[in-house]
């Protein structure tokens, strides 16, 4: 038991997602920057769309009371495409003690130890699905109000409840509101990649307008140098990457591309672009210096592993709890969202060999024949960015390229902003600059402009505060808020 304990504490330096992003965001490393890592279970449907099979699983869920006040909203906090350790402490730990509120979160069926199964193979991740996963979100409020009833021996109280996401779990946290209007008074969707796309061109052409044009340059030049170093000596420049286990070529390329979309993604463009602009203006070499960074920070410090883009890996139906996600996630992007970050036919960031085609190679050959994403169905069932919910904040940072895979237009019911400044990034509304090593509480003094941090942080504030009052009943408890 210790050494496994040990394993996994090793594995929270990894990276860890949210997807809907490049790959997942890790971990945070100390204890402290959680608000509690205590686990509880309940008992979860596994199939909530079959009328006669009421098979059940093991569901981890956390819960943290100490800014609760009697009669307090509960803020459910949700898990998404990683194993889910705890209540991490950022911005929403301010927004509970602010409103007095609980803070709950339940962990993303199969990811972390929420699995229902001990092998995932391709059949026994069909359970495995965005809406299944709102049912359960549905599941789990009616059974805590009932659960957080007992615990303080009251009966028949409903609270007003609210929910919270960034990235996949915060297009989770629209859908809820869109689908279950009556559980929720509202939702904060932060970052939310609500549109399922199929060809994201629009992913790499952000990274470059985020990269500016001397840091573009030098990217493209990289990605160049490179792919012709692949044709003449692939071993040398993989191992020059410390990348030699990829034998897929595409893998690598991801690798690469990934390394420099995290940069921007995540608030921190300087550490990338400031040594590549250096490099070119002195006549460095590019390839050496790009390398440099993706081992020292992306593989480094930043925690990123390079056994996530090898497609054998991804292939393995029996990874260990915190490995899984790879798999898991890949899964929801074969089957549902796709998100493919392809390079666009002129003025490309990545390589052009990270095109469609390798994308459904990737699904077809870690899950079998017939494993595509149906993007039209996703946005048929929740609307893409015409989602049709109310009391739904959309936030975004002005350089995450996944913004464009979320709402930006604003409307009263569905009130969207944007944060600008230059290492605004993903989630940066809950989450501050840059978000390596996490900002406890959200601290947005790094970002390089606080005050627009803080805008539209007042602006979310003044948006929960209407809605919970619009919420309540005489009686304190909650009316339909459709």
């Amino acid at each position: 038991m210790k050494a496994l304990a040990g394993f996994l504490s090793l594995l929270l330096h990894l990276l860890l997602l949210s997807a809907a992003e490049s790959r997942r965001l890790r971990l945070p490393r100390s204890s402290s920057a959680y608000l509690t890592k205590e686990e509880h279970w309940f008992n979860q449907t596994l199939d909530h769309f079959s009328p006669i099979d009421h098979l059940q699983f093991k569901q981890r869920f956390y819960e943290f009371l100490d800014y609760y006040q009697d009669g307090g909203p509960i803020f459910l906090k949700i898990c998404g495409e990683s194993a889910c350790n705890g209540i991490v402490n950022d911005y929403t730990s301010v927004l509970a003690k602010k409103f007095g509120a609980a803070l709950v979160s339940l962990e993303h069926r199969y990811y972390g130890k929420s699995s229902p199964f001990e092998y995932l193979t391709t059949e026994n991740l069909r359970f495995l699905s965005s809406k299944q996963a709102l049912f359960d979100l549905a599941v789990f409020r009616q059974y805590y109000q009932e659960y957080l009833n007992a615990k303080y021996n009251i009966s028949k109280v409903e609270n007003s409840w609210f929910v919270f996401g960034v990235s996949y779990p915060g297009a989770l946290s629209a859908w809820f509101r869109l689908k279950f209007p009556h559980l929720t008074c509202g939702s904060l969707a932060s970052s939310a990649v609500v549109l399922a796309i199929y060809n994201f061109t629009e992913f790499d052409k952000q990274i470059g307008e985020s990269a500016g044009a001397e840091c573009k340059a030098a990217l493209q030049e990289v990605t160049k140098l490179v792919d012709e170093q692949l044709q003449s000596n692939g071993s040398s420049v993989k191992k020059l990457f410390g990348a030699v286990s990829l034998k897929n070529d595409g893998d690598f390329l991801y690798l690469l591309a990934d390394a420099a979309v995290i940069a921007f993604q995540y608030g921190n463009p300087d550490v990338l672009c400031t040594p590549l602009v250096d490099a070119k203006k002195n006549g460095k070499d590019l390839v050496e210096t790009y390398a440099s960074y993706v081992k020292d920070y992306y593989l480094g410090q930043f925690g990123a592993s390079v056994l996530t883009y090898d497609q054998q890996h991804l292939k393995n139906t029996t990874p260990g709890v915190e490995e899984s996600a790879d798999r898991l996630w890949w899964f929801q992007v074969c089957t549902e969202v796709a998100y493919f970050q392809v390079a666009p036919q002129n003025d490309s960031v990545r390589s052009s060999k990270i095109d469609t085609r390798y994308h459904l190679d990737l699904c077809k050959n870690v899950f079998g024949e017939g494993i595509y994403p149906d993007v039209d169905m996703t946005n048929i069932y929740y609307g893409g960015t015409k989602i049709a919910g109310s009391r739904i904040i959309f936030t975004n940072g002005s350089q995450d390229p996944w913004r464009h895979a979320s709402k930006q237009t604003s409307s009263p019911d569905l009130p969207s902003y944007l944060i600008k400044c230059h290492n605004c990034g993903h989630g940066t509304d809950l989450r501050g600059c840059p978000q390596s090593p996490l900002s406890i509480e959200g601290n947005a003094e790094n970002c390089t402009s606080p005050e627009a941090v803080q805008k539209v942080r007042q602006q979310m504030i003044e948006d929960i505060d209407l809605w919970l009052s619009e919420c309540q009943s005489i009686e304190g408890g909650m009316i339909s808020s459709a």
